[in-house]
């Protein structure tokens, strides 16, 4: 399977240290191999002799490779540090891929079962993921134009950020309130955190 990150928003960046992609398996999958990323744990595999998969974890935790990966562990827009620019102001730049091979999951779209939980983090938290939803399979162009393939199975599944998951406390609030009554919309009482109140200028009222 090729996963790939598209970051849509307009102005919101993720810096380095980069996105970090998580998911639950449904079965008891396991990933043989990776091109252009890889789990940050192995996991325990020891119910397997021989060939050992890269990861055997229930829930694998993927991180992008650093620029100067060896190129026969690459694939097209891999190997960033996991920092991705925002569509509006780089879309050259604002998707990530990576190259998972899956063991246990069966041959046929019939077998394969969509993973759950999805969790993105970049770097910090601040987004939540949807479910998985089964899309029309992606659709591949040969170099020379002239065939097209496609995929088994293709889902999308859509992360959103929200301010205030990624900071318990905003660092700024707008009060509106109607008929001139600062009572009926306040600010919470420490907006700004409230740190090092004795300071004169650090939480302003």
């Amino acid at each position: 399977a090729v996963v790939t990150i598209f970051n849509f928003q307009q102005y919101r960046h993720i810096q380095a240290p980069g996105w970090t992609l998580g998911w639950k398996w449904s079965k008891k999958e396991v990933i043989w191999s990776m091109m252009g990323g890889q789990t940050t744990e192995q996991g325990d595999c020891s119910r397997f002799k021989g060939n050992i998969p890269h990861c055997c974890k229930k829930d694998p935790t993927v991180v992008d490779l650093l620029p100067g990966t060896p190129y026969n562990q690459q694939i097209a827009n891999c190997c960033k540090g996991g920092v991705l620019n925002s569509w509006v102001q780089d879309p050259a730049t604002a998707a990530s891929s990576f190259q998972v091979s899956v063991g246990q999951a069966g041959t046929t779209n019939k077998t394969v079962r969509v993973p759950k939980n999805f969790t993105l983090k970049a770097p910090g938290p601040g987004y939540t993921c949807g479910p998985a939803k089964i899309v029309k399979p992606s659709r591949f162009v040969t170099a020379d134009k002239r065939r097209v393939t496609q995929a088994l199975m293709t889902w999308n599944v859509t992360c959103t950020y929200s301010q205030f998951l990624a900071q318990k406390t905003p660092t700024c609030c707008v009060s509106l309130s109607s008929f001139y009554n600062e009572t009926i919309v306040p600010c919470p009482q420490c907006a700004c955190g409230c740190q090092n109140t004795s300071q004169p200028g650090s939480c302003v009222e």
